[in-house]
């Protein structure tokens, strides 16, 4: 395969030999991890990472690093371990950029994306509103009368807590079947076509029957956690294209927490769940309890929908935060293609769930002249 695919990197040093050495010694850690003495000129010149480019950027160093691809293979896991395996033990690291390169052609990146979820619930413009349903405790019946509330109220995706499991109180093949029910009910009232996508649970033996399970019940995507189940599994339902996949933050946020070290917000969730093959990518919105600023997630949001990105463009989903007070001013920021998640904040409304998410659509409609 031709090409390289490149990573950036900033380097908390302002010293610019002590930058050469860490970057060189990065791009070394990241493939080859041996000296030279251990390994061969022919494998030193075809597989040792490059580097590219290093600049001083104030009391930081930003280095380009290039790996050929044939360093990672088909295997998403892989990547990522070339992209920031061992270094991401380092302090003083971050992966600031990534331009994936020939990597996007292994992968299929979004099925859906931005054009195909509006196409699966029928709103071809406009902000989308998706309630959360939760919380834990609540038995399958009880779960289902809020997401038949929320689809007769026009929400366009029915989005499960990631906290849904398969606990005893809403055990996951009782849950769906009900929730399916109550979403295609309401929507054949309405005339509409609110989508349900349900968490996938079940330890690592059951993952497998529970994908196949969520199939069979209807459900129409599923939310995945990639810092808990790898993003490899991301990519796999991705490949095989049969249901839309949103991604959720959970398990994530140490590597975005720490300014110094890590990955770049836009990064994680935005290019490489884009990469993976995620349709929609949740992320925590700015005023929220989570601490990510404005500037962060409109980053986030503009690496989902990058023209120039791997593969289809995706939805950015902003919650933890997102109320239907704030419906005007997020809709001003971040435009027409996002799905907003609303979760506590509707769900307090409880039999008036619905006049929430009228006054949201009516919010971000207005908002965006939709």
């Amino acid at each position: 395969m031709s090409g390289r695919f490149t990573v950036t990197y900033r380097i908390a040093t302002a010293d610019s030999a002590d930058a050469r050495t860490r970057a060189e010694a990065i791009a070394r850690e990241q493939t080859l991890e041996a000296p030279p003495e251990a390994t061969t000129p022919a494998i030193e010149a075809a597989l040792l990472g490059r580097v590219d480019a290093l600049h001083r950027d104030g009391e930081a160093h930003v280095a380009q690093i290039s790996y050929d691809p044939n360093s990672a293979g088909p295997d998403f896991a892989q990547f990522l371990n070339v992209m920031f395996g061992n270094s991401s033990l380092q302090r003083g690291l971050k992966v600031v950029g990534l331009d994936a390169g020939p990597i996007a052609s292994l992968h299929a990146g979004p099925r859906f994306g931005i054009d195909g979820i509006r196409r699966l619930c029928g709103r071809p413009r406009g902000g989308m509103i998706a309630p959360v349903l939760k919380p834990m405790g609540l038995a399958p019946a009880d779960l289902a009368l809020i997401a038949g509330r929320c689809a007769a109220a026009g929400a366009d995706i029915v989005k499960e807590d990631h906290g849904l499991a398969d606990q005893p109180s809403a055990p996951y093949r009782a849950r769906l079947p009900r929730i399916v029910e109550a979403v295609a009910e309401a929507n054949a009232r309405a005339g509409a076509r609110t989508l349900y996508f349900a968490t996938l649970a079940g330890t690592h033996e059951h993952l497998e029957d529970n994908i196949a399970f969520a199939r069979q019940a209807g459900v129409d995507g599923l939310i995945l956690m990639p810092g808990l189940t790898g993003f490899g599994l991301v990519a796999r339902l991705a490949a095989e294209g049969a249901l839309p996949v949103m991604t959720h933050p959970a398990f994530l946020g140490g590597w975005t927490a720490a300014p110094g070290s890590g990955i770049a917000h836009d990064v994680l969730f935005g290019t490489l769940m884009r990469l993976a093959g995620a349709d929609i990518s949740v992320f925590p919105n700015w005023g929220g309890r989570f601490g990510f600023t404005q500037g962060e997630c409109l980053a986030i949001a503009r690496a989902c929908r990058d023209a120039a990105g791997a593969g289809r463009p995706m939805l950015p989903s902003p919650g933890g935060g997102m109320s239907v007070e704030r419906a005007g001013e997020m809709a001003s920021a971040y435009g027409e293609d996002v799905v907003y998640l609303l979760g506590g904040s509707l769900l307090a409304m409880r039999e008036r769930i619905g006049d929430g998410i009228y006054r949201m659509r009516e919010a971000i409609d207005a908002a965006t002249g939709s």
